[in-house]
């Protein structure tokens, strides 16, 4: 539960502890109860402790400060065995060497790819694909209502979608994504055990470390494909390089557009007359996902960097060899970067509240416009077929999953009309 507690600081100082909540039973309350212990939260993750980063201005300094890096030994924690394999989390850092993992060069070498692969040309380029799927999924969701009228608008259409853009670009056949799905599911829910979620992750590096050597073999139009081919002059990435890049680019590059499609219907049903605007073209769909970017993070909690030097953040230190989490949820409500309004969806708000949802820095998430241009096609084409859509349960009967760094709902169940 999210009970705060007091710990005593390496400087000898009372600092109320927030333990985050694995089950995610209030999620509101915890993003509170964080904005207001100030800059830097002392938190605790299933029992490990470590610092998250609460607001919008020291946030941006902290991502781009190279005090502050990826490389799990740089954690005192890790290097002194306090953390082993067998805590939950260890897979979201001990990921395996990927462009999510190193720093400075080898991250840039890492990246580079990716990005090439993600041009705003190239998105263009699968704009069709993408309205293909979106459309194709509207009529499953249309055939998929019950007798009741209901359907589950994540499993039918949130799900699906990201999941089959992000299979294109890598080169996944489409009759792995339900695997990759209920992997990734398992991987990220705190009630599976851990050592089923080790085996997940042996289970994902063979599959990936399979389709590597095919497109090594037979290389086609694809992400998997560039990566492992070398431009001319360049260093070309190992396979266990290449597994790492896929298997954190297709976690990240479906779960957060899950997750900005479900928010964004979610809180214009339960805002109609900021939904009325839309709808007649007052504000642009472009507004309705930067708001729900911001008061509503697809990530909540971004695990984590490491100090390799004391670091002066506000009131606060973060010691050498501490472990820092972004906590983006939080720092979307930051009052002082978004005003006193900061816990109301707005989708007028000013463009000047910039928010730093996909980070900031050399570590931006690759996939922002990506998950953008997914989102800008689903939702004016969901609500464009469906205009009466409507939850068929109270809001507050929406559940979340036991994610404690994704902000992923179980099930979203609508009527159509």
């Amino acid at each position: 539960m999210n009970c705060p507690h007091a710990e005593t600081d390496r400087a000898g100082r009372d600092a109320e502890v927030i333990t985050i909540d694995p089950m995610v039973q209030d999620l509101d309350g915890e993003t509170l109860r964080l904005r207001d212990a100030g800059v830097l939260a002392r938190i605790d993750l299933l029992g490990v402790p470590a610092w998250a980063v609460t607001r919008h201005a020291e946030a941006r300094q902290l991502l781009v400060d190279p005090r502050l890096v990826k490389d799990i030994d740089a954690w005192g924690a890790w290097r002194s065995g306090a953390v082993t394999r067998a805590w939950p989390l260890i897979g979201m850092i001990d990921a395996g060497r990927s462009m999510f993992t190193v720093d400075g060069a080898e991250h840039r070498r890492l990246r580079t790819k990716t990005s090439q692969a993600l041009t705003p040309r190239r998105l263009e380029a699968i704009r069709p694909d993408i309205e293909k799927f979106t459309e194709e999924l509207l009529d499953d969701l249309d055939a998929a209502q019950g007798e009741d009228g209901v359907v589950d608008l994540k499993a039918v259409f949130a799900q699906p979608l990201p999941m089959k853009v992000v299979g294109m670009l890598m080169g996944v056949d489409a009759s792995q994504h339900a695997m990759l799905t209920r992997q990734y599911k398992a991987f990220f829910s705190m009630l599976t055990p851990q050592d089923e979620r080790l085996a997940l992750l042996a289970e994902l590096d063979v599959f990936y470390a399979g389709l590597v050597r095919e497109k090594t073999a037979r290389p086609t139009d694809d992400l998997t494909s560039a990566l492992i081919l070398a431009e001319e002059g360049g260093e070309p990435l190992t396979e266990e390089e290449v597994v790492g890049n896929l298997k954190a680019m297709v976690a990240a590059g479906h779960e957060t557009t899950i997750g900005l499609v479900l928010n964004a219907v979610r809180a214009l049903l339960s805002h109609p007359g900021q939904l009325r605007k839309v709808l007649d073209g007052e504000i642009g769909w472009d507004a309705v996902i930067e708001e729900t970017l911001r008061w509503d993070t697809p990530t909540t909690h971004l695990l984590m960097r490491f100090a390799t030097e004391d670091i002066a953040v506000g009131d606060g230190v973060i010691r050498t060899g501490e472990g820092v989490v972004i906590s983006y949820r939080a720092i979307g409500r930051d009052t002082e970067q978004h005003g006193p309004d900061a816990d109301t969806f707005d989708i007028t708000r000013p463009t000047r509240n910039r928010h730093l949802t996909f980070g900031h820095g050399p570590h931006i998430c690759p996939g922002a416009a990506l998950s953008r241009v997914e989102a800008g096609i689903a939702l004016p084409a969901l609500f464009a077929r469906f205009p009466e859509l409507r939850l068929a349960v109270p809001d507050e009967e929406i559940t979340r999953l036991p994610v404690m760094t994704q902000n992923d709902m179980a099930a979203f169940p609508v009527l159509l009309g």
